[in-house]
């Protein structure tokens, strides 16, 4: 993926490591259209970089839909579509059915609408890219998060199926999964066991994903310690359910 001349969307833009998205693929020459629900934010990003903002709640499939609309028939064929928004939500079995709807929509769902809103076009005209954000927590989970944790394993999994079910038609895919960035979701939790490898920068982690879809690659891992934990939990299940288990005593029954 040469960024340079590519129509790239951007959900979350507003902010973060979208924002940082929207301003690093802007220098590679990309034609960046940032979404974000927040369209105040996100037209400010929009214009510093001469790009378009378009509001988008991706919580809802109407939305998604008419954003791909949009950009497909007012502005150009979408080449990569950065599915980056995405919540928070903290606590256990005790979170209400109603917040686990909620970030089920958001960092689950939206992705599914997306696919299944813009796979065709994108087939019928040779190919497209997804890049998929889902944290490192979609790799390791998340003590202390468990709406957070298991929507990015699922947020993980789709990313999977959809590139191991599309690869052949011309879609390509790749799943971010960083650790602490610094941004507005990590605001007030810096010291949480994401952070345990050091909080780095939207430009960072954009940086990366530059790399990362050039080489089109699956993974895209700005903190490389990530990679480490995954052969240390697929090797030894049992040892690292036992270690996770220390880290939710270390940052949370202590809390």
């Amino acid at each position: 993926m040469d960024l340079n001349g590519k129509t790239v969307v951007i959900t979350g833009a507003a902010n973060g490591i979208g924002k940082g998205l929207a301003e690093r693929f802007s220098e590679e020459g990309a034609r960046v259209i940032c979404s974000d629900i927040d369209l105040e934010r996100a037209q400010v990003v929009a214009e510093r970089i001469d790009g378009h903002a378009i509001r988008c709640d991706v919580s809802k499939e109407s939305d998604t839909r008419a954003l791909i609309e949009t950009v497909e028939a007012t502005i150009a064929p979408i080449d990569l579509f950065c599915a980056n928004a995405g919540i928070l939500t903290l606590g256990g079995l005790d979170v209400p059915d109603a917040e686990w709807d909620r970030i089920w929509k958001t960092n689950v769902m939206s992705h599914v609408w997306t696919a299944r809103h813009l796979i065709p076009r994108m087939v019928a005209r040779g190919g497209g890219y997804f890049m998929f954000t889902a944290s490192a927590a979609g790799l390791l989970n998340q003590p202390g998060a468990a709406p957070y944790g298991v929507s990015k394993h699922a947020a993980v999994g789709l990313s999977e199926w959809i590139a191991m079910t599309y690869r052949d038609k011309g879609i390509r895919v790749s799943v971010l999964c960083p650790q602490a960035v610094r941004s507005e979701m990590i605001r007030g939790h810096e010291a949480s066991v994401a952070a345990i490898d050091g909080i780095i920068e939207p430009n960072d982690v954009a940086q990366a994903c530059v790399q990362g879809l050039s080489d089109e690659c699956f993974l895209i891992l700005p903190h490389p310690e990530v990679l480490d934990y995954i052969r240390q939990k697929t090797t030894d299940y049992e040892r690292w359910i036992s270690g996770m288990n220390k880290f939710n005593q270390r940052f949370i029954d202590n809390t």
